[in-house]
């Protein structure tokens, strides 16, 4: 299974995605900005990132851009999460993004998007 950092600024949807994550078997390490969420993966070497873009510190394409310029991280996924972007907005994968997620999201949207960008970018199946 993954190591997936969640940087998200909201207490309940950070452990709600969390706990979530956790029942599919991954081992999910918890960040409450972008600032915690580069120091998470700069220590833990995740699989996957879900980022939430709204932030306090550093938000969440910061957070993304971050990822892509570092060496080690470039190749880390990261699923953005947001609700306020617009239809057609290209702010995510202008800073890199793999995916972008809507708020609010249901449960198996959440499992759904990270089993794909799992697949997809590790080649194996994920739960």
């Amino acid at each position: 299974m993954a190591t997936i950092v969640i940087a998200e600024d909201d207490p309940d949807i950070r452990e709600i995605s969390a706990l979530l994550l956790r029942k599919a078997g991954h081992t999910t390490i918890p960040a409450g900005d972008g600032a915690e969420g580069w120091q998470a993966v700069l220590n833990y070497s995740p699989d996957l990132v879900i980022s939430d873009i709204d932030m306090p510190e550093t938000d969440g394409l910061a957070l993304c851009a971050q990822i892509r310029a570092h060496p080690a991280t470039a190749r880390v996924p990261v699923i953005c999460i947001s609700g306020v972007l617009m239809p057609g907005d290209t702010c995510v994968e202008q800073a890199g993004g793999t995916a972008l997620l809507h708020k609010p999201f249901a449960s198996a949207d959440l499992l759904d998007q990270v089993r794909s960008v799992l697949t997809t970018t590790l080649g194996a199946e994920s739960p």
